[in-house]
Protein backbone atom coordinates (compact mmCIF):
# COMPACT_ATOMS: atom_id res chain seq x y z
CA UNK A 1 0.00 0.00 0.00
CA UNK A 2 1.52 3.08 -0.64
CA UNK A 3 1.86 5.84 2.01
CA UNK A 4 1.25 9.34 2.12
CA UNK A 5 2.31 12.24 4.20
CA UNK A 6 0.90 15.36 4.75
CA UNK A 7 2.15 18.18 5.88
CA UNK A 8 0.47 21.85 6.97
CA UNK A 9 -3.66 21.46 6.98
CA UNK A 10 -5.55 21.20 3.83
CA UNK A 11 -8.71 20.68 3.04
CA UNK A 12 -11.07 17.62 2.91
CA UNK A 13 -12.10 17.78 -0.55
CA UNK A 14 -8.15 16.64 -1.29
CA UNK A 15 -7.76 14.17 1.08
CA UNK A 16 -11.06 12.14 0.28
CA UNK A 17 -9.36 11.66 -3.27
CA UNK A 18 -6.06 9.79 -1.69
CA UNK A 19 -8.49 7.63 0.78
CA UNK A 20 -10.47 6.80 -2.04
CA UNK A 21 -7.45 5.14 -3.50
CA UNK A 22 -7.04 3.08 -0.08
CA UNK A 23 -3.74 5.10 0.68
CA UNK A 24 -2.14 5.00 3.96
CA UNK A 25 -2.41 8.66 4.93
CA UNK A 26 -0.05 10.65 7.62
CA UNK A 27 -0.86 13.47 9.35
CA UNK A 28 2.49 15.07 10.74
CA UNK A 29 1.91 18.27 13.28
CA UNK A 30 5.15 18.14 14.87
CA UNK A 31 7.73 19.62 12.17
CA UNK A 32 11.06 19.47 13.97
CA UNK A 33 13.77 17.60 11.99
CA UNK A 34 14.39 13.92 14.06
CA UNK A 35 10.37 13.54 14.42
CA UNK A 36 9.65 14.42 10.29
CA UNK A 37 12.88 12.15 9.74
CA UNK A 38 11.33 9.29 11.15
CA UNK A 39 7.71 9.66 9.65
CA UNK A 40 9.24 10.03 6.10
CA UNK A 41 11.41 7.58 6.08
CA UNK A 42 9.11 5.17 4.22
CA UNK A 43 6.83 7.33 2.52
CA UNK A 44 6.00 7.88 -1.84
CA UNK A 45 4.76 11.22 -1.71
CA UNK A 46 4.81 14.23 0.78
CA UNK A 47 1.98 16.96 0.36
CA UNK A 48 3.45 20.08 1.12
CA UNK A 49 2.61 23.36 2.26
CA UNK A 50 5.11 25.52 4.40
CA UNK A 51 6.99 23.35 6.21
CA UNK A 52 10.77 23.19 4.87
CA UNK A 53 12.31 20.61 3.63
CA UNK A 54 15.65 20.32 3.86
CA UNK A 55 18.55 18.02 2.26
CA UNK A 56 19.29 16.60 5.62
CA UNK A 57 15.26 15.93 5.79
CA UNK A 58 14.88 14.47 2.27
CA UNK A 59 17.61 12.14 2.29
CA UNK A 60 15.97 9.65 5.04
CA UNK A 61 12.93 9.81 2.68
CA UNK A 62 14.27 6.69 1.00
CA UNK A 63 11.14 6.04 -0.85
CA UNK A 64 10.23 9.06 -1.86
CA UNK A 65 8.65 9.99 -5.56
CA UNK A 66 7.10 13.00 -5.81
CA UNK A 67 6.52 16.13 -3.21
CA UNK A 68 3.40 18.14 -4.04
CA UNK A 69 3.31 21.72 -2.99
CA UNK A 70 -0.41 23.29 -1.89
CA UNK A 71 1.03 26.02 -3.82
CA UNK A 72 3.13 27.25 -6.32
CA UNK A 73 6.35 28.68 -4.60
CA UNK A 74 8.50 26.04 -4.05
CA UNK A 75 11.19 27.64 -1.88
CA UNK A 76 10.73 25.69 0.87
CA UNK A 77 12.12 22.20 -0.51
CA UNK A 78 15.81 21.50 -1.76
CA UNK A 79 15.02 21.09 -5.33
CA UNK A 80 18.72 20.53 -6.37
CA UNK A 81 18.20 17.44 -3.55
CA UNK A 82 15.19 16.27 -5.28
CA UNK A 83 16.67 17.33 -9.40
CA UNK A 84 19.78 14.52 -7.93
CA UNK A 85 17.34 11.94 -6.47
CA UNK A 86 15.08 12.41 -9.70
CA UNK A 87 11.91 13.01 -7.55
CA UNK A 88 9.45 14.82 -8.69
CA UNK A 89 8.45 18.39 -7.84
CA UNK A 90 4.77 19.38 -8.40
CA UNK A 91 3.00 22.55 -7.71
CA UNK A 92 -0.75 23.66 -7.99
CA UNK A 93 -0.18 25.52 -11.19
CA UNK A 94 -3.66 26.49 -11.91
CA UNK A 95 -5.50 26.75 -8.63
CA UNK A 96 -4.72 29.87 -6.53
CA UNK A 97 -4.68 32.19 -9.47
CA UNK A 98 -7.94 33.94 -9.56
CA UNK A 99 -7.92 34.08 -5.39
CA UNK A 100 -4.37 36.22 -5.34
CA UNK A 101 -5.36 38.07 -8.77
CA UNK A 102 -8.59 39.03 -6.44
CA UNK A 103 -6.24 40.26 -3.23
CA UNK A 104 -3.71 41.92 -5.42
CA UNK A 105 -7.02 44.06 -6.65
CA UNK A 106 -7.97 44.47 -2.96
CA UNK A 107 -5.09 46.13 -1.82
CA UNK A 108 -4.50 48.49 -5.11
CA UNK A 109 -8.30 49.57 -4.30
CA UNK A 110 -7.93 49.62 -0.65
CA UNK A 111 -4.67 51.59 -0.75
CA UNK A 112 -5.70 54.27 -3.50
CA UNK A 113 -9.09 54.98 -2.06
CA UNK A 114 -7.93 55.15 1.61
CA UNK A 115 -10.27 52.57 2.80
CA UNK A 116 -8.48 52.11 6.20
CA UNK A 117 -8.37 55.32 6.84
CA UNK A 118 -11.77 56.36 6.08
CA UNK A 119 -13.10 53.02 8.32
CA UNK A 120 -11.28 54.94 10.94
CA UNK A 121 -12.30 58.66 10.59
CA UNK A 122 -15.89 57.39 10.86
CA UNK A 123 -16.16 55.15 13.29
CA UNK A 124 -13.91 57.79 15.51
CA UNK A 125 -16.65 60.77 14.88
CA UNK A 126 -14.13 62.70 12.77
CA UNK A 127 -16.28 62.93 9.61
CA UNK A 128 -15.03 65.94 8.24
CA UNK A 129 -11.68 64.83 8.24
CA UNK A 130 -11.93 63.48 4.49
CA UNK A 131 -11.04 66.52 3.00
CA UNK A 132 -7.72 65.64 4.43
CA UNK A 133 -7.18 62.29 2.38
CA UNK A 134 -8.29 64.25 -1.25
CA UNK A 135 -4.71 65.24 -2.40
CA UNK A 136 -3.85 61.54 -2.85
CA UNK A 137 -7.04 59.32 -3.19
CA UNK A 138 -6.19 58.08 -6.31
CA UNK A 139 -8.09 55.46 -9.29
CA UNK A 140 -6.80 52.65 -11.39
CA UNK A 141 -8.64 54.42 -14.39
CA UNK A 142 -6.53 54.76 -17.98
CA UNK A 143 -3.38 53.82 -15.12
CA UNK A 144 -0.40 52.30 -15.69
CA UNK A 145 -0.79 48.80 -14.09
CA UNK A 146 3.14 47.05 -13.96
CA UNK A 147 3.10 43.28 -13.77
CA UNK A 148 6.28 41.67 -12.66
CA UNK A 149 6.02 38.14 -13.81
CA UNK A 150 3.86 37.18 -16.35
CA UNK A 151 2.93 33.39 -15.11
CA UNK A 152 -1.08 32.23 -14.56
CA UNK A 153 -0.97 34.98 -11.20
CA UNK A 154 0.01 37.52 -13.49
CA UNK A 155 -1.84 36.57 -16.46
CA UNK A 156 -5.00 36.67 -14.36
CA UNK A 157 -4.44 40.03 -12.71
CA UNK A 158 -3.95 41.66 -16.37
CA UNK A 159 -7.53 40.40 -17.59
CA UNK A 160 -8.98 41.80 -14.02
CA UNK A 161 -6.61 45.49 -14.70
CA UNK A 162 -8.00 45.35 -17.81
CA UNK A 163 -11.64 45.92 -16.33
CA UNK A 164 -10.72 48.94 -14.72
CA UNK A 165 -9.65 50.00 -18.03
CA UNK A 166 -6.01 50.44 -17.14
CA UNK A 167 -2.91 49.95 -19.50
CA UNK A 168 -1.27 47.03 -18.79
CA UNK A 169 2.49 46.69 -18.45
CA UNK A 170 4.71 43.57 -18.19
CA UNK A 171 8.18 42.33 -17.88
CA UNK A 172 8.73 38.70 -17.85
CA UNK A 173 12.40 37.89 -19.43
CA UNK A 174 11.27 34.07 -19.80
CA UNK A 175 8.56 35.15 -22.19
CA UNK A 176 8.31 36.36 -25.46
CA UNK A 177 7.08 40.12 -26.47
CA UNK A 178 4.91 38.77 -29.11
CA UNK A 179 2.95 36.39 -26.64
CA UNK A 180 2.63 39.43 -24.61
CA UNK A 181 1.71 41.77 -27.34
CA UNK A 182 -1.01 39.30 -28.60
CA UNK A 183 -2.60 39.32 -25.36
CA UNK A 184 -3.33 42.93 -26.13
CA UNK A 185 -0.31 44.03 -23.35
CA UNK A 186 2.62 46.15 -23.43
CA UNK A 187 6.18 44.53 -22.76
CA UNK A 188 8.36 46.52 -21.49
CA UNK A 189 12.19 46.42 -19.76
CA UNK A 190 11.71 46.21 -15.69
CA UNK A 191 13.76 49.52 -15.53
CA UNK A 192 10.80 51.28 -17.78
CA UNK A 193 8.16 49.45 -15.71
CA UNK A 194 8.98 50.42 -12.42
CA UNK A 195 9.29 54.44 -13.97
CA UNK A 196 5.93 54.49 -15.94
CA UNK A 197 4.18 52.55 -13.43
CA UNK A 198 1.26 53.69 -11.06
CA UNK A 199 0.43 50.53 -9.76
CA UNK A 200 3.31 47.48 -9.66
CA UNK A 201 2.49 44.52 -8.42
CA UNK A 202 5.34 41.58 -8.24
CA UNK A 203 4.91 37.73 -9.21
CA UNK A 204 8.16 36.06 -9.33
CA UNK A 205 9.40 33.45 -6.99
CA UNK A 206 12.28 34.05 -4.72
CA UNK A 207 15.25 32.70 -5.55
CA UNK A 208 19.59 34.57 -6.34
CA UNK A 209 18.02 36.67 -9.09
CA UNK A 210 15.25 38.14 -7.40
CA UNK A 211 16.84 38.30 -3.61
CA UNK A 212 16.08 42.24 -3.42
CA UNK A 213 15.20 42.77 -6.43
CA UNK A 214 13.51 46.25 -5.39
CA UNK A 215 15.77 48.16 -3.28
CA UNK A 216 15.94 52.26 -2.64
CA UNK A 217 17.39 52.37 -5.86
CA UNK A 218 14.19 50.83 -7.44
CA UNK A 219 12.10 53.12 -5.38
CA UNK A 220 13.50 56.19 -5.90
CA UNK A 221 12.77 55.89 -9.51
CA UNK A 222 9.03 55.38 -9.22
CA UNK A 223 6.42 58.15 -9.27
CA UNK A 224 5.58 59.52 -5.91
CA UNK A 225 2.09 58.38 -6.28
CA UNK A 226 3.04 54.59 -7.32
CA UNK A 227 1.52 51.97 -5.32
CA UNK A 228 3.04 48.49 -4.66
CA UNK A 229 1.70 45.05 -3.95
CA UNK A 230 4.03 42.13 -2.98
CA UNK A 231 1.75 38.88 -3.20
CA UNK A 232 4.42 36.63 -4.13
CA UNK A 233 7.56 36.51 -2.06
CA UNK A 234 9.20 38.13 1.23
CA UNK A 235 12.81 39.16 0.68
CA UNK A 236 11.75 40.47 -3.55
CA UNK A 237 11.44 43.72 -2.12
CA UNK A 238 13.60 44.75 0.56
CA UNK A 239 11.62 45.66 3.22
CA UNK A 240 14.28 48.00 5.22
CA UNK A 241 14.26 50.29 2.34
CA UNK A 242 10.29 49.70 1.33
CA UNK A 243 9.98 51.56 5.14
CA UNK A 244 12.28 54.21 4.15
CA UNK A 245 10.29 54.35 0.66
CA UNK A 246 6.79 55.04 2.80
CA UNK A 247 8.01 56.85 5.23
CA UNK A 248 9.57 59.83 3.53
CA UNK A 249 6.90 59.51 0.79
CA UNK A 250 9.11 58.29 -1.91
CA UNK A 251 6.33 56.29 -3.24
CA UNK A 252 2.30 56.27 -2.40
CA UNK A 253 1.94 53.35 -0.54
CA UNK A 254 1.99 49.33 -0.78
CA UNK A 255 0.55 46.26 0.47
CA UNK A 256 2.15 43.19 1.48
CA UNK A 257 1.31 39.74 1.63
CA UNK A 258 4.65 37.92 2.38
CA UNK A 259 7.44 38.90 4.47
CA UNK A 260 11.29 38.46 4.64
CA UNK A 261 10.60 37.09 8.22
CA UNK A 262 7.46 34.80 8.64
CA UNK A 263 5.79 35.58 11.07
CA UNK A 264 7.07 39.01 11.17
CA UNK A 265 8.46 40.31 14.35
CA UNK A 266 6.09 41.66 16.34
CA UNK A 267 8.65 45.14 16.41
CA UNK A 268 8.73 45.37 12.82
CA UNK A 269 8.74 49.26 12.12
CA UNK A 270 6.66 48.88 9.36
CA UNK A 271 3.95 48.27 11.08
CA UNK A 272 4.29 52.02 12.02
CA UNK A 273 3.12 53.19 9.28
CA UNK A 274 -0.27 54.32 7.94
CA UNK A 275 0.12 53.65 4.38
CA UNK A 276 0.87 50.38 4.17
CA UNK A 277 -2.08 47.24 4.14
CA UNK A 278 -0.46 43.59 5.64
CA UNK A 279 -2.14 40.48 5.39
CA UNK A 280 -0.71 37.65 7.22
CA UNK A 281 0.69 35.11 3.50
CA UNK A 282 -3.44 34.51 3.25
CA UNK A 283 -3.93 35.90 -0.43
CA UNK A 284 -4.56 32.04 -1.31
CA UNK A 285 -6.82 31.67 1.70
CA UNK A 286 -10.21 31.64 0.63
CA UNK A 287 -12.10 28.53 1.13
CA UNK A 288 -12.55 27.97 -2.45
CA UNK A 289 -9.27 28.23 -2.91
CA UNK A 290 -8.41 26.16 -0.70
CA UNK A 291 -10.26 23.16 -2.04
CA UNK A 292 -8.81 24.03 -5.41
CA UNK A 293 -5.58 23.78 -4.42
CA UNK A 294 -6.30 20.74 -1.67
CA UNK A 295 -7.44 18.74 -4.99
CA UNK A 296 -4.54 19.77 -7.52
CA UNK A 297 -2.34 18.61 -4.83
CA UNK A 298 -3.98 15.29 -4.08
CA UNK A 299 -4.39 14.64 -7.89
CA UNK A 300 -0.39 15.91 -8.65
CA UNK A 301 0.12 12.79 -6.30
CA UNK A 302 -2.58 10.29 -7.29
CA UNK A 303 -1.62 10.86 -11.44
CA UNK A 304 2.60 10.90 -10.50
CA UNK A 305 1.88 7.92 -8.41
CA UNK A 306 -0.39 5.67 -10.98
CA UNK A 307 1.74 7.30 -13.89
CA UNK A 308 -1.82 8.32 -15.20
CA UNK A 309 -2.14 9.92 -18.63
CA UNK A 310 -4.06 12.91 -16.74
CA UNK A 311 -1.06 13.88 -14.87
CA UNK A 312 -0.67 18.02 -15.54
CA UNK A 313 2.92 18.11 -16.83
CA UNK A 314 2.71 21.58 -16.59
CA UNK A 315 2.09 21.72 -12.75
CA UNK A 316 5.88 19.17 -12.41
CA UNK A 317 8.51 22.11 -11.48
CA UNK A 318 11.53 19.65 -12.55
CA UNK A 319 9.50 17.47 -15.84
CA UNK A 320 13.00 17.80 -18.03
CA UNK A 321 14.66 15.64 -15.89
CA UNK A 322 12.16 12.97 -15.00
CA UNK A 323 11.05 9.99 -16.97
CA UNK A 324 7.47 9.68 -17.86
CA UNK A 325 7.19 6.67 -20.32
Amino acid sequence: MKKIATLGQMHDDGLKLLKNYKYSIVNISDYSNNNLKDKLKDVDAIALRTVKLTKDILKECKSLKIVARHGVGYDNVDLNYLNKEKIALAITGSANAVTVAEHVMTMFLNLCKHSKTSDQIVRSGQFDKKASMQKDMLELYKKNIFIIGFGRIGKTLAKRCVGFESNVFVYDPYIEPNIIKAENYFPVSFEEGIKIADFISVHLPLNEKTKYLITKKEFSKMKKTCIIVNTARGGIIKEEDLLWALKNHIIHSAGLDVFEQEPPNKNNPLFNLNNLILSPHSAALTLECRKRMSVETCSNILNYLSKSPNLRLSNIVNREILSFN
